[in-house]
């Protein structure tokens, strides 16, 4: 039986939250709101723990998990080399939605980091996460708190959706204020680089770190890494259980729309009407484009309950906040129009 936990999202209840820390300290696994998504977390030293993760998820072994911490001093505890080429990021984005990666230290499990030497870490901004991971005494390993292949968690009854009686507890925390997950970069290599684009932007970044390294396959149309370098990389992600056609070439709209006269479109307020006569579901608005950020894997989520065999999503400049909402777009789609 899953333990369903409610807490207030700006100051949870210490002993309400301390069940969920019990559990991570016995073992357990637990789904928990960060400022991104929903995480599914253990103890990231205790290797059974961390194994029940992958088998709740059904997630490939080789695809590395996050590791959270409530304060740098854990890091001593988990990475094998200076971080003082990291020092400006964590200062600016740590509490926040940033994930860094580092060579590892031999008593991270092989486990968590999909067997790689490195290891993926972050320190979450959310209170609820953050005093989880206090009230717990040990940094938590967690992915997002869905079945793999599924558009990530934002509310918990996302994971209720997902993960109701696979988990031994559900924290329900309300809904998660970015949405989409956290930005990685890897600094174990001697340029550092971004892997995955989040709420911190490539724009903000590129301020603190001017040779960050940039891969093409974030930039273009070109195959990821077959191997997993971090979270979010190599696999099919977000996607509803019905196709999902996205288009970015706006010349080829019309010539989609007719092709499919029934299906939905994903798109901002501001498009809403010319669409007039067909079902839209509306992400946000780009006047504030963190609201289609937001509300992106709600809205993957929804098209399943519509009755109709695809959906149309239109894409976005992608700049900002929206590059990264376009990274998460084309890896849920079945189908790209450019």
């Amino acid at each position: 039986m899953t333990m369903l936990i409610k807490v207030d999202p700006l100051k949870p209840a210490e002993d309400v939250l301390r069940k969920a820390a019990d559990l991570i300290r016995e073992g357990g696994v637990v789904a928990f709101p960060t400022e991104t998504v929903y995480g599914l977390g253990a103890d990231c030293f205790n290797i059974s723990a961390v194994l029940k993760i992958f088998q709740i998820k059904k997630r490939p072994a080789d695809n590395p998990l996050i590791v959270h911490i409530c304060d740098r001093e854990q890091l001593k505890d988990l990475i094998d080399q200076d971080y003082q080429k990291a020092s400006t990021v964590m200062d600016t984005f740590w509490p926040g939605p940033v994930t860094l990666i580092f060579r590892k230290k031999p008593v991270v499990p092989k486990e968590v980091t999909g067997g790689l030497e490195t290891v993926a870490v972050r320190m979450p901004s959310h209170p609820v996460a953050y005093k989880l991971l206090k009230l717990s005494g040990t940094p938590i390993a967690a992915p997002s708190a869905n079945l793999s292949g599924r558009p990530s968690p934002t509310r918990a009854e996302h994971v209720i959706e997902d993960l109701y009686g696979l988990v031994d507890a559900i924290v329900d925390g309300g809904e998660t204020p970015f949405g989409i997950e956290s930005t990685i970069m890897d600094f174990s290599r001697e340029r550092p680089i971004l892997l995955r684009p989040g709420p911190a932007t490539i724009e903000e970044i590129q301020k603190l770190i001017p040779n960050l390294e940039i891969p093409e396959f974030l930039l273009k149309k070109v195959n990821e890494p077959v191997r997993p370098l971090s979270p979010g990389m190599a696999y099919r992600h977000y996607a509803p259980e019905k196709p999902l056609i996205l288009v970015i070439n706006e010349n080829r709209l019309d010539e989609i729309l007719l092709k499919y006269p029934d299906a939905p479109v994903i798109c901002p307020q501001e498009m809403i009407t010319r669409f007039y006569g067909r079902r839209t579901i509306v992400l946000g608005t780009l006047k504030e484009p963190f609201t289609i950020a937001q509300n992106l894997f709600h809205v993957l989520r929804t098209v399943d309950s519509v009755a109709t065999k695809v959906a149309i999503a239109v894409g976005f400049e992608p700049k900002g906040i929206l590059f990264s909402v376009m990274n998460r777009l084309r890896k849920a789609a079945s189908e790209i129009i450019e």
